[in-house]
């Protein structure tokens, strides 16, 4: 009886009002390319990690290469160290665990950035211009899209900023009024709208200036982040509707 009634309001919708399917075309290539970055960075943060403690254990020069950035040189040169002929076992059990790590971690970086690659190229063409604003790249912009998912799917801003969980919930007490963050919602989207509020105040001197101005009103900056995500969640919202929106041609 529900698929009866599901198919009898159906047809009374028309064309433009029928929902489009979550999973398809570009979109579900963004979802599929996400979820294996995810992978490869677990993985590869699990092989750093391990990487170096080995480097930590042995000598000076080692545990400075562990106290660095471990960029691709230094990984090339872990990877091409040679083994002395007096080497213990202990040691060239150690020698080859961390060759084998090197080689895994320059590999992932490399993989990791193909896929950064691919995500820029269809994020650029699903929502042209959306990673020339401030803040976003193509994994915060792919993490958007396939959030979104389609135009209609949120009736509007407020309702995103729910589904990104950056909506204002009342925390009132007595004589003060505030907000509290919203803990609910896609927590893969609030992500992002976190990295993107975080880079924002870092390198953005307009957001700069908005925090240093709610600040002297007296906000804190749990509250300010608030604010800022809100509104990152309504600029989003904004550009992806007109972008994500079928054209009648299209529709036809």
């Amino acid at each position: 009886m529900d698929a009866h009634l599901a198919v009898l309001y159906a047809l009374q919708l028309t064309a433009e009002k029928l929902p489009t399917p979550r999973a398809d075309g570009d979109r579900e290539a963004l979802r599929i390319l996400l979820c294996a970055r995810q992978e490869l960075t677990t993985t590869s943060t699990g092989q750093i990690n391990r990487l170096k403690a080995l480097l930590r254990d042995g000598d000076d020069t080692d545990r400075r290469l562990a106290r660095g950035r471990l960029t691709d040189t230094t990984l090339s040169g872990l990877a091409r160290r040679r083994l002395p002929r007096e080497a213990s076992r202990e040691r060239a059990v150690r020698h080859g665990e961390i060759r084998r790590l090197a080689v895994a971690v320059r590999e992932a970086g490399r993989v990791l950035k193909a896929n950064r690659g691919e995500l820029a190229a269809i994020v650029n063409d699903l929502v042209p211009g959306l990673t020339d604003r401030r803040g976003i790249g193509p994994v915060t912009g792919a993490q958007a899209i396939v959030s979104f998912s389609h135009a209609g799917r949120c009736r509007n801003d407020a309702a995103f900023a729910a589904l990104a969980g950056t909506s204002p919930i009342e925390a009132s007490s007595g004589q003060t009024t505030r907000h509290r963050l919203n803990r609910g919602g896609d927590r893969a989207l609030n992500k992002a709208i976190h990295v993107i509020a975080n880079t924002r105040i870092r390198s953005d001197p307009a957001t700069q200036a908005y925090v240093i101005r709610r600040t002297t009103e007296g906000k804190s900056t749990r509250e300010i982040r608030r604010c800022l995500k809100r509104y990152i969640a309504r600029q989003l919202y904004r550009t992806l509707t007109p972008a994500m929106t079928p054209t009648r041609a299209a529709s036809a």
